[in-house]
């Protein structure tokens, strides 16, 4: 299996083709497609190409599917015996990016993932939702099925 280690938001992530993942807000409308040239190292099948610090040439290629904001976290400080209390809450707010190409310094293809796959926030919701109605459906066979 190909992956690639790529730097984001001063974070590092491995990454292969169609993964989803959440990374620091990035500046670009929903659903167009970003390109992540500080890679610093691709694993193919075969051979592995580590940077120095980074490959120079190589991208990986991903789709924005939505800006987000991740759950909230509450920060409460106290002065012990002072009656000083604070409390106040952060949302960081997040990019969802799915891997479409992983290329190697010399433009060649290392990974790409099939158009199918391609999801839009929207459609992880139906596919959500309809789970939830087949799992219901079956419970409810199941359950019947026990009666009798």
């Amino acid at each position: 299996m190909s992956f690639a280690v790529i730097e984001t938001g001063g974070k590092q992530y491995k990454v292969s083709a169609s993964n989803i993942l959440k990374v620091e807000k990035l500046d670009i409308q929903k659903g167009k497609k970003v390109e992540f040239k500080k890679v610093l190292l691709i694993n193919d099948d075969k051979t592995t190409e580590v940077g120095n610090p980074t490959l120079d040439g190589a991208v990986v290629e991903a789709m924005l599917l939505d800006n987000i904001k991740d759950r909230k976290i509450l920060v409460f400080k106290k002065r012990r015996r002072q009656n000083s209390r604070k409390r106040y809450g952060h949302r960081q707010p997040l990019s969802k990016i799915q891997i479409t190409k992983i290329l190697s310094k010399n433009g060649k293809i290392v990974s790409e993932m099939k158009k199918d796959s391609i999801k839009t926030s929207n459609q992880q919701k139906d596919d959500k939702k309809t789970v939830s109605k087949k799992e219901k459906i079956i419970k409810k066979t199941v359950k019947s099925k026990e009666k009798k």
